[in-house]
């Protein structure tokens, strides 16, 4: 299976009840079908600051934004695929660079500065830690996820993440998918992430079950968690 390394897209989310994901999954089940994923434990450490230049500049709204990540799709081992990946955003199309290593590459990458290989994605992301000069994992964020393709258009992807959980210590993503919980467990995230024109079957589902967009931020969430807690303990830190 190609791995797919460029992506460009527009991205809108949902939060919705479990209950509204199965009506809207049984309106809509003979336009859609699992994609390669199908059911799965998205895991990601996230990359920022000292300060967390970048998360603070994302909850703000710019019109462009940032964030770098390492994402496995399970618990990886030394030798599994893993992808560091940068995100773009800019007046609401996502653009996204992803780089395939393994987990040991990666890890020596994170930790050692050492450049698994030359190509014009890792040139890209090396160039942005440079910039930044002191990214590092800040934050593990992992989440259950049940993802579709559209039959008629595979750029149409819908996307149900549930159990979303963070961790601020440990962050390696070889100690599993466990933290703290940051959503209430009779909701989920769905994330319809589009190409194209949202397709009328779809619109007109989402309409008869009054599902509307709304903003949620995983890494954004956990870090106002972390945050609050701290400024109420008189902390500094911010993770």
């Amino acid at each position: 299976m190609k791995v797919q390394t460029i992506f460009e897209r527009t991205e809108i989310k949902y939060i919705i009840t479990l209950k509204q994901r199965e009506a809207l999954l049984k309106l809509i089940s003979s336009y859609i079908k699992p994609d390669e994923y199908g059911e799965s434990t998205v895991c990601s450490l996230y990359f920022d600051t000292d300060d967390f230049l970048l998360i603070r500049n994302s909850m703000d709204k710019p019109v462009y934004k940032e964030k770098l990540r390492l994402r496995s799709y399970s618990t990886p081992k030394r030798d599994s695929n893993v992808f560091l990946e940068l995100k773009k955003k800019y007046r609401g199309v996502v653009y996204k660079r992803r780089q395939t290593l393994r987990y040991s590459d990666a890890m020596d990458y994170i930790l050692n500065d050492e450049l698994p290989n030359d190509s014009q994605i890792m040139r890209e992301i090396d160039y942005t830690m440079a910039r930044y000069k002191n990214l590092k994992p800040r934050m593990f964020i992992g989440y259950d996820r049940t993802a579709f393709y559209s039959k008629t258009d595979h750029e149409l992807r819908i996307t149900f993440d549930k159990n979303v959980r963070f961790r601020t210590e440990n962050l390696d993503l070889a100690k599993g998918s466990y933290g703290e919980k940051i959503l209430q467990p009779n909701l989920c995230i769905m994330e319809i992430k589009s190409l194209n024109t949202m397709p009328l079957w779809l619109t007109s589902a989402l309409n008869e079950l009054k599902i509307f967009p709304g903003s949620f931020s995983k890494y954004g969430t956990a870090h106002r968690i972390v945050t609050e807690r701290n400024q109420m303990m008189g902390g500094t830190n911010c993770a």
